[in-house]
């Protein structure tokens, strides 16, 4: 279900660019794309693993850019969610 769920979210994300950047389609594909790591490493981990002390930054980035996405501004919204995915992953 996990595995499903993410690929649906980033499915949703790349089409919600593909149309010039529609809001809906972008958050959509965040919500998928979160609670289906969530299903995948379980609610504990993903927790510990976003809000440890020196993934902060990438974490407030990420997280604030799906709220950006979420009150309908999602070039903004997806500006700060790269930085933060770049961040969090490096």
């Amino acid at each position: 279900i996990g595995v499903g769920l993410v690929g649906f979210g980033l499915f949703f994300v790349l089409f919600g660019m593909l149309l010039y950047f529609d809001s809906v389609l972008l958050a959509f594909g965040n919500i998928l794309f979160l609670s289906g790591l969530v299903f995948i490493i379980g609610f504990r981990r993903t927790f510990t693993f976003f809000f440890q002390r020196p993934k902060m930054k990438g974490t407030s980035f990420f997280l604030g850019g799906v709220l950006i996405v979420l009150m309908r501004w999602p070039l903004l919204g997806m500006l700060l969610e790269a930085y933060g995915f770049i961040t969090l992953f490096r």
